[in-house]
């Protein structure tokens, strides 16, 4: 339970999510002077190299080819990877990185924040990509050391579509990263467009407890999943990640409690929903009375990566069960 809620700390402490992507495709070059990165133009959905790109760092890369051998120590990045079909050219993940069950078998470069320098150069990469864990200074030493090192720092959803773009140019996999984005975004439509038609006063609310103790208020994007499902997050007037006030929670009286599946807290060895359930008053919730607790899997929720949107579709489905129906 201890790592699974330093990881969610050190994945998401920085992530925000405030808005969904446009569902309107534009053109290539567009996609460029957008995302603000490649210097060259895609054309038919192959590539022109030498391509030059700029991270989330503000540092500008140069590939001469399509990157051939990858380590990613994230495992968003290494999801979006292997959503485009990169499996085979990557040679190195985080500790972490355990989706698809293909990435359990990579080898491994250390954690998320910190990665074993002497893994990543015996893997020899010609691209080292790293996620919103790995601190800015850390990719600066990793590039001294001659490594071509791309960082990403999602701060919403549209960052997230736009990652996986641009990770899809630099890999001269475009075409399935426009796949991908666009069956992202008709996600996103189908649960904006029926969110719409909610009538103000009818709306949920919605807590959600993401690890034992901890919930999740405004400037986050699992708050921001919440209400693009037009659920009400009951800790919204609270900024990023808070411990809970369990008084507090009572009084604002939740329809609906989402909560980390398949997570056990350490303390009194019970299963997350075990302890919510068993808390001193929380019985009196609606939520609780009326049986509305849902798990879902916190690696879905946390990463900003493919699955997003399966995020965003099972929150609104455990919200309006009568109106996302699988």
């Amino acid at each position: 339970m201890k790592k699974f809620l330093a990881l969610i700390l050190t994945v998401v402490m920085m992530v925000t999510i405030s808005a969904c992507g446009t569902t309107k495709e534009s053109s290539g070059a567009d996609k460029n002077r957008k995302f603000e990165t490649a210097t060259k133009e895609v054309t038919d959905k192959a590539t022109v190299y030498p391509l030059t790109v700029k991270d989330a760092t503000g540092a500008e890369l140069t590939f001469d080819k399509a990157p051939e051998r990858i380590v990613s120590t994230s495992p968003s990045e290494t999801e979006i990877l292997f959503a485009l079909g990169l499996g085979d050219k990557i040679f190195g993940v985080s500790d972490y990185d355990d989706y698809p069950k293909e990435a359990a078998a990579k080898p491994k470069v250390g954690g998320v924040t910190k990665p074993n320098e002497e893994a990543i150069m015996a893997a020899n990469p010609d691209l080292v990509i790293g996620g919103i864990s790995m601190k800015d200074d850390i990719a600066e030493k990793f590039r001294g050391l001659d490594l071509k090192v791309y960082k990403t720092e999602p701060k919403k959803l549209e960052d997230i579509l736009n990652n996986i773009i641009q990770i899809g140019i630099i890999t001269d996999t475009q075409e399935k990263a426009e796949e991908l984005v666009a069956q992202m975004k008709e996600d996103i439509r189908t649960v904006t467009e029926a969110a719409a038609t909610i009538k103000e006063e009818d709306k949920k609310k919605v807590y959600i407890e993401f690890s034992p103790g901890w919930t999740v208020g405004k400037g986050e994007f699992m708050d921001e999943l919440i209400t693009m499902a037009g659920g009400v997050n009951i800790a919204s007037d609270m900024k990023g990640w808070n411990a809970i006030n369990e008084e507090k929670i009572i009084q604002d009286n939740p329809d609906v409690i989402l909560y980390s599946a398949n997570v056990v807290d350490d303390k009194s060895g019970k299963p997350l929903e075990e302890l919510i359930k068993s808390r001193s008053g929380w019985d009196k919730i609606t939520a609780i009375q009326e049986g509305h607790l849902t798990g879902i899997e916190g690696n879905i929720m946390s990463r900003p990566g493919p699955r997003i949107t399966d995020a965003l579709k099972q929150i609104a489905e455990a919200i309006y069960p009568e109106s996302f129906q699988k």
